[in-house]
């Protein structure tokens, strides 16, 4: 796996920074800058063209980790890759022609409640085309297993860019009232150099030939476009829900907790930008070791570097949002807990999802996502009156948990692999035991040392605890590297 450490480390130190600038951006920037009701609508925005992305992609993106690897000679490759960038547009010219038609019904459905969205009903599906193809063009990037500059440009280009609009907001520069609008084109110059980026890899000899597999292609980007959609739906549905049933400004202190939350998942999200292409590699190469390998390494590894984002977030939520000067947005601390408990799950899956969506039997993942949809909204629909946004912090983590169990069985059932292991028993105990001896220590209001007193303990002890268990040969081999670098060979 010296490939997958070698860019996954990079994607993580990419991904830590722009957490931090996310951070400053959504704890300290948007509510001061925007206020909560701007703050929301832009959340709203972007989480409902989220939604819309995976119909406007059609698929594309994981056609091309899919199928890439499959052709030996390089005009096989390029006329695969001429063909397969013009795939969004079956459904891009369609959805282009409904806005336009009926512009004014749907402004009118999405404003029922926050009559502000009206006016701005055409963001969500420029933006929608611009990620869309920006993922495209990330996954061209990709299967040449170069994922670190495409990585850049997904994580910290779009947060800086709200960084400089945020602060040219504050200097009166730009208005709030269009912020947004300048934010959707710093979408397309991100676009546009993913582009260029792109061809400077891989620049094929474009022509109008189809692939001879084209129908098995289309087959595979209808499925995964309709599996994306409603997978889409687990990801912002509660976004989408919570300004229809509470006040928009509710969905700026949820959008808060997860995304602090969503910072267990920065090794996932690191890892799968190399190794997603791995997979679809050893299964178009029917490497069952290699396979087998890759998602039992994946799992475990995933696991023991998320664990330890887990507690550093939930041991320090407390003095961390007794931190931020509005008070109002701490009504959603529990929701960093559930959050980031689905999220842990989900790491400990470690590269299955990426084996559903390449094997031979991809088709599953199109009830999968529907049947998890479909749980999250009616469960959201439900919980939400009930607890609030508590409520849909708890939907998610019930359709994580369930559908995560469903699908490592049905990987055991097709495969005869699964992800887990004794030691990954021992770090889940680990976890658990770090997370309520340290949790009941209190400074009082000594936030900031609070912090600290915690943090430093708690991964001192954990990484040591880790090394010595041996749990890992990947990470002992990372830990007695970074010591090596201080000169620490001895303690290793």
């Amino acid at each position: 796996m010296g490939i997958v450490f070698n860019q996954s480390y990079k994607n993580i130190i990419i991904i830590i920074i722009a957490i931090i600038i996310g951070g400053f951006n959504t704890l300290f920037f948007y509510p001061t800058f925007l206020q909560a009701q701007y703050y929301g609508l832009v959340v709203f925005l972007l989480a409902t063209s989220n939604l819309l992305m995976p119909l406007v992609s059609f698929g594309s993106q994981h056609t091309i980790i899919k199928y890439f690897s499959s052709y030996k000679s390089k005009e096989e490759k390029d006329i695969f890759m001429s063909s397969v960038i013009f795939i969004p547009m079956l459904t891009i010219i369609p959805i282009s022609l409904l806005v336009v038609g009926f512009h004014d019904t749907i402004g009118n459905i999405l404003s029922i409640q926050n009559p502000i969205i009206d006016s701005y009903v055409w963001v969500i599906f420029l933006v929608a085309f611009a990620t869309s193809y920006f993922e495209v063009f990330y996954s061209w990037a990709r299967v040449q297993l170069k994922s670190v500059f495409g990585n850049f440009l997904k994580e910290i280009f779009p947060r800086l860019s709200i960084l400089i609009l945020l602060t040219l907001v504050y200097l009166g520069y730009i208005s709030r009232e269009n912020f947004i609008w300048w934010l959707t084109g710093f979408y397309y110059l991100r676009l546009i150099i993913m582009m260029l980026y792109s061809f400077y890899l891989y620049l094929p000899k474009f022509s109008f030939s189809v692939p001879k597999n084209i129908s098995d292609i289309l087959t595979y980007s209808v499925y995964i476009f309709l599996a994306g959609s409603a997978a889409s739906v687990l990801i912002d549905i509660d976004k989408f829900m919570i300004p229809q049933k509470e006040i928009i400004s509710q969905t700026a202190f949820y959008a808060v907790a997860v995304f602090i939350a969503t910072v267990v998942e920065i090794p996932g999200r690191a890892m799968f930008q190399i190794v997603n292409p791995l997979v679809a590699k050893a299964l178009n190469e029917n490497d069952q070791k290699g396979l087998d390998n890759l998602y039992k390494k994946s799992s475990l590894n995933l696991l023991i570097i998320s664990g330890l984002f887990f507690l550093l977030i939930n041991l320090n939520i407390d003095p961390f949002y007794n931190l931020i000067l509005d008070s109002s947005y701490s009504t959603a601390v529990l929701v960093v807990l559930i959050i980031s408990i689905s999220k842990l799950i989900l790491m400990s899956f470690g590269c299955g999802p990426a084996i559903l969506a390449t094997a031979k039997f991809y088709k599953i993942t199109l009830p999968f996502s529907i049947m998890m949809a479909v749980s999250v909204y009616f469960l959201n629909d439900k919980l939400i009156d009930l607890y609030s946004l508590n409520g849909a912090a708890i939907s998610t983590l019930i359709v994580i948990s369930f559908f995560t169990l469903a699908k490592i069985l049905y990987l055991k059932y097709k495969l005869k692999i699964q992800p887990y292991s004794y030691n990954t028993f021992k770090v889940f105990v680990l976890i658990v035991f770090l997370f309520f001896l340290i949790n009941p220590i209190n400074f009082g209001e000594n936030y900031m040392l609070e912090i600290i007193g915690k943090s430093i303990p708690v991964s001192i002890t954990y990484i040591l605890l880790v090394y010595q268990m041996k749990v890992s040969n990947e990470i002992n081999t990372l830990i007695k590297k970074t010591l090596s670098k201080f000169g620490l060979q001895k303690f290793s």
